[in-house]
């Protein structure tokens, strides 16, 4: 909510937010009584309720007292008698928004919030009950607003439940991380227009019409979790913030890649807070860690299959100078500064090529994106085969240890203190920072115990790490907790816990930190990819039993699979008419009556087919080829040089103004080689020896623009691995012949399955999990083979 000043017209230091509100109606209007927490402002709202066709909001902007309100209260129930008088109708914590389909406008309002946490004082809330209420009292829309097409839209809203994953602050700008929050002095409006505020189309009505937003809430969807920890006898706050872009949202297989504009498929910001758990009146240390997930930026797709559990990866060469991918990346560096680090986590070999092609062109638009920047401002290019080496779970995550180690040596982390005379009620700044330069300077000497008595500078983050496998769900996730425990190391020492930057194996805080970790996997897997994420390296790591754990990898797989077959459509939809991206119109077609939502987003006019044109790709009945789009043959070699990257990003900056007097670390492993960074671990080929890079044959080429000594190779070789290109489908002579299962590490990302390596049908079948089950379904399952497999008799 927008902070308002009613002294002076204007912000101040001491601005005031409403948070509880009294929904009141007569005959031609709505009166929304609205106070802050202290209950010493009040504030009026009417809403005209005899125009169906417009939506007509005028605030008041006289502040009254308590007294005064339910004085105006008593007058407009007496000038209304005539007509049934003022009558209440409920109270509330907030407006989600307005929305009409073909009949009148609907007030969203929150019933019921729950406190879920705080952040320097400010309270984070979760909606637990929602209610839509029609606006109009016209008797002229009575027949369209009970109308089958209304009823129906209606119902498709509130099927965004949002009771699930949404949570709000009134007073602290919970879209944007803590280091925004306290460098860039933003309030009211500009925060609604984020890529993380789902509601803005809901909301756009009322705040371009009363140019504040005192009166709504700004809605993130994600995950929120605060917890207290102890380390060395002192406890801290962590917090774990997941916030989704509203941006090409959608499901697993309806959104893809990347689009037009640089958005991409699952895009989610990730951030770790912890701050001291003090008492009132001390200054308080806080640290904050960000990080990113997102689809790879490239255009791509699968279709959704009813007798195929993995789809046909469809790679569609429609831009071939990586224009999308650039602008994608130039978002990046806006929101976060320089470097981007990108940690790629799809397969490098596969019997049957799916993720690797997406691999291979996934190298190539970086390296030519490169080819255009400055060697500072090179993207950073990680690929390593997670699923390769899942089944050593401890490894696995010590190797991904290694590469987030790397990753916060370039970026850093932010950290400052925070002054006890921060109200509330304020918004954060820098104002708020410990600002004491002469105690800087003459203690900088002293390492004193109490952390209140030692004042130490900022310190900022610049740049992310980056970090996809395929549904950017369970490899990523596991990546993403190897992160945040190098980062939380980090945070606790820059804060005095404790004498090293990282966290011990054999310290609580490592189970605790996976626990909230792999929650949040779960949260967002079931946002995006309609189950609970497969959390398999989780569970060897706990040594919890494996019959078990492949079990609910097989049950979460079948989950999966059925969202997304039968449920996902629907479900696109509900979100395309929540984000505004369709509107509905009288004598236009509805929104269940257009095609899918996979290569293209509906607009207020139906399809808009300048911005969200749809290829046309070339199907095929073989089980895992990748298809190419028809839009051009010429690759993307054979193209001109790109113009720089937004001329090498210059003209934005990080979320920092003061990167320049950020501490820069003395550890540098850019010119490392790979035995020094990662040890003696198996890796792939691409990180042994002094090679740079690699061709698609597995040539030594030169691939200086990645400004790296370990990197992807971007074809499909392998070195220890056999790997079978065929492109067999389902009309195989081998087909009655028992098929060995390749089982990946998440049967999200590749399609799959529940236990690594290369097992027979009748393998999986003795261990008593899949007894029940048919062979033809297991393979259906596991393989992803048609589930009614067609003879072909041989003459």
């Amino acid at each position: 909510m927008a902070a308002e000043n009613y002294s002076n017209g204007g912000p101040d230091s001491n601005p005031c937010y409403l948070q509880k509100f009294g929904l009141y109606s007569t005959c031609s209007n709505f009166y929304m009584i609205g106070r802050d927490k202290n209950q010493t402002v009040w504030r009026v709202l009417k809403i005209h309720r005899l125009d169906s066709s417009e939506l007509t909001i005028l605030e008041d902007p006289t502040t009254y007292s308590e007294f005064e309100c339910f004085d105006l209260l008593r007058r407009i129930h007496d000038g209304n008698r005539s007509t049934g008088g003022l009558n209440f109708v409920t109270a509330c914590y907030g407006i989600v928004g307005f929305v009409k389909f073909l009949g009148p406008y609907y007030m969203l309002l929150i019933k019921k919030r729950r406190k879920i946490g705080s952040i320097c004082g400010h309270n984070i809330y979760a909606v637990t009950k929602s209610e839509m209420i029609p606006i109009s009292n016209s008797p002229d829309q009575s027949n369209v607003a009970y109308s089958k097409n209304e009823k129906r839209y209606k119902k498709l809203l509130c099927a965004v439940d949002l009771t699930k994953d949404f949570f709000f602050s009134y007073s602290y700008n919970v879209m944007d991380s803590l280091q925004r929050n306290l460098c860039k002095n933003e309030t009211g409006l500009g925060h609604y227009e984020t890529m993380f505020v789902w509601n803005e189309f809901l909301t756009r009505g009322i705040r371009n019409n009363l140019n504040n937003t005192l009166w709504t809430v700004a809605l993130v969807y994600g995950f929120f979790k605060q917890v207290k920890l102890s380390v060395s006898g002192r406890d801290f706050m962590f917090t774990l913030i997941a916030r989704r872009s509203r941006h090409y949202a959608g499901t697993r297989y309806l959104k893809r890649g990347v689009n037009e504009k640089g958005r991409v498929a699952n895009d989610v910001e990730t951030e770790q807070i912890v701050f001291e758990d003090v008492p009132e009146g001390c200054p308080t240390q806080i640290s904050s860690v960000v990080q990113n997930r997102g689809s790879i930026p490239l255009f791509w797709s699968q279709e959704t299959s009813r007798l195929n559990l993995r789809p046909d990866i469809i790679l569609s060469k429609k831009d071939p100078n990586y224009d999308a991918t650039r602008l994608h990346f130039e978002n990046l560096v806006r929101r976060y500064g320089n470097p981007i680090i990108i940690l790629n986590l799809i397969k490098r070999c596969e019997k049957k090529p799916r993720e690797t092609i997406l691999r291979a062109e996934f190298a190539n638009s970086i390296r030519f994106l490169n080819n255009s920047l400055t060697e500072e401002d090179r993207l950073r290019f990680l690929h390593w085969d997670l699923s390769r080496h899942s089944r050593k779970a401890t490894k696995s995550v010590a190797v991904l240890s290694r590469v987030a180690d790397y990753a916060l040596n370039l970026t850093g982390i932010f950290y400052c203190q925070v002054t006890p005379n921060c109200r509330p009620e304020g918004l954060l700044n820098l104002s708020c920072l410990v600002q004491n330069d002469e105690k800087l300077g003459k203690d900088a000497g002293n390492d004193k115990q109490n952390s209140s008595e030692n004042v130490k500078p900022p310190m900022f983050q610049n740049g992310v790490l980056r970090t996809n496998c395929i549904d950017c769900l369970d490899r990523t996730n596991v990546a993403q907790y190897a992160h945040g425990l190098m980062a939380l190391g980090r945070q606790l020492h820059a804060m005095s816990f404790i004498e090293s930057h990282t966290i011990d194996q054999n310290s609580p805080l490592v189970d605790e930190l996976m626990t909230v970790y792999e929650e949040m996997g779960d949260t967002l897997a079931l946002q995006y990819g309609g189950s609970a994420a497969h959390n398999k390296i989780f569970c060897q790591m706990r040594g919890q039993c494996k019959a078990a754990t492949q079990s609910q990898e097989f049950f979460r797989t079948l989950q999966r699979y059925y969202r997304n077959a039968y449920l996902d459509a629907e479900k696109q939809r509900a979100i395309n008419l929540f984000l505004g991206h369709f509107q509905p119109q009288q004598g236009k077609p509805a929104l269940w009556e257009l095609d899918s939502d996979q290569h293209y987003t509906v607009g207020s006019h139906g399809l808009n087919s300048d911005e969200y044109a749809k290829p046309s790709f070339k199907r095929s009945l073989s089980d895992g080829n990748i298809l190419y789009g028809t839009n051009t043959s010429m690759a993307a070699s054979n193209v001109g040089h790109l113009e720089r990257l937004s001329e090498n990003l210059g003209a934005t900056q990080g979320l920092s103004d003061s990167s320049s007097e950020m501490p820069t670390s003395e550890i540098s492993y850019s010119r490392m080689s790979c035995k020094q960074l990662f040890g003696d671990m198996e890796m792939d080929h691409f990180f042994e020896g002094n090679r740079i890079c690699f061709d698609e044959n597995g040539d030594e080429c030169n691939c200086t623009n990645f400004d790296m000594d370990w990197l992807s190779s971007s074809g499909n070789s392998c070195d220890d691995d056999t790997c079978d290109r065929s492109t067999t489908g389902p009309f195989s002579e081998n087909i009655g012949v028992e098929l060995k299962t390749e089982i990946a590490t998440s049967s999200s990302e590749s399609g799959s399955s529940i236990k690594g390596g290369y097992r027979t049908t009748s393998e999986l079948t003795f261990d008593g999990i899949l007894a029940e089950f048919s062979e033809i379904f297991v393979n259906w399952v596991t393989q992803g083979d048609m589930l009614i497999p067609i003879m072909i008799t041989s003459r």
